[in-house]
């Protein structure tokens, strides 16, 4: 069993930030990729970035970029997401996920969290 336990939401005022952390355990892999994705109420599951856990390839959507950053400590079977200059568009439940190869395509991803809360107030 592969589990992902998002951490690290909460509510933020516009041009906050969160750092959301995403812990792996169980049978992982170090040639997976980890993603994140995000989904607000009444909206479809969306791909924000995603990274390898060997080499640290990264890719992300053009909306977040410059505000996000993807990162992983391997050492701890973690992944991260530092979001800076906060906006309500990016309230939204965010999932961290795993796939067995490099996409932004959530089909890929096997494994799934249960998410963490992001919350930006004006």
């Amino acid at each position: 069993q592969v589990q992902l336990v998002e951490s690290g939401g909460g509510l933020v005022q516009a041009g906050g930030s969160l750092r959301l952390s995403c812990a792996a355990s169980g049978r992982t892999f170090s040639t997976w990729t980890m993603g994140w994705f995000r989904q607000a109420p009444g909206k479809e599951r969306e791909f924000v970035a995603a990274i390898k856990w060997s080499g640290g390839s990264t890719v992300s959507v053009d909306s977040v970029k410059g505000r996000f950053t993807i990162s992983r400590d391997n050492a701890k079977n973690t992944v991260y997401l530092q979001m800076d200059s906060l906006n309500n568009e990016d309230t939204a439940l965010y999932y961290c996920a795993a796939a067995p190869y490099y996409s932004s395509s959530p089909s890929a991803y096997k494994h799934w969290g249960q998410g963490t809360q992001v919350t930006v107030s004006s």
